[in-house]
Parts: C-alpha cells; sequence; structure tokens
C-alpha cells in the first residue's frame, strides 16, 4: 500500500494547503496569485485521490502499468502542483514553466491508468 500511503499523506498536504490558502494567504498575495495556489491544491487533492484509488487496484491487481501510473501522479503533484506553490508565494514567474511538465505527468498517468485498467479488465 505505498501509493495509498502517499496519495493519502498528498491528500493531508492538500486539505491544509487549500486551508492555509483561503485563511493565511487571502489579503496577503494578489487574487491571481491566490488562484493559482488554489489550483496547486486543488490538483494536488484530485491527483492525491487517484493514487489511492490506484493503491487499491494494485493491492488485487498487480501491474507494472499502475505503479507506472501512480509513480506518474506523483511527479505531476511535485512539479504541477509545487511549481504553482513556489511561483505564488515567491511572485517568481519563472516557476511556471515548471508546470507544463507536472501537467504531462497527469496526463500520461491518466492514459497509463487506462490502459492498465483495459489489460485488466482483459486478464
Amino acid at each position: 500500500m505505498f501509493w495509498g500511503t502517499i496519495g493519502s499523506v498528498s491528500a493531508a498536504i492538500a486539505v491544509m494547503a487549500g486551508a492555509f490558502g483561503a485563511h493565511a494567504l487571502r489579503g496577503r498575495l494578489s487574487p491571481d496569485l491566490l488562484a493559482v495556489f488554489e489550483t496547486g491544491a486543488r490538483y494536488q487533492l484530485i491527483h492525491a485521490l487517484a493514487l489511492v484509488a490506484v493503491a487499491l487496484v494494485i493491492d488485487r491487481h498487480p501491474a507494472r502499468a499502475l505503479g507506472a501510473a501512480a509513480a506518474l501522479f506523483a511527479a505531476g503533484t511535485v512539479l504541477f502542483s509545487g511549481s504553482l506553490y513556489a511561483l505564488a508565494l515567491s511572485g517568481i514567474r519563472a516557476f511556471g514553466a515548471v508546470t507544463p511538465l507536472g501537467g504531462l505527468c497527469f496526463i500520461a498517468g491518466w492514459i497509463t491508468l487506462a490502459v492498465a485498467l483495459a489489460r485488466v479488465g482483459r486478464g
């Protein structure tokens, strides 16, 4: 349940980030940077839940592609959400250059998950 643990911890961090953004950052960040921060928290939470779901499937149907999907979701979270958090908190726009790489990891993770689930369904 490695990926389930990672997903659960990531979900907790996403909830904390969301609360931090809503309470501590409101009024301290410009509305556009606050929206950037909130986008990072939202995508982190979505992919944390995806990690938990993948962990549950891996438990019943171990498959290399499922592990790859989980790893892509985790990498996407670090790159996508992490870069948005860094951009919002620092104001350094260069962090935004990393965000699309995280988005590509998310997309690749979802495609890999689709392929893995199709294989599990046939197997």
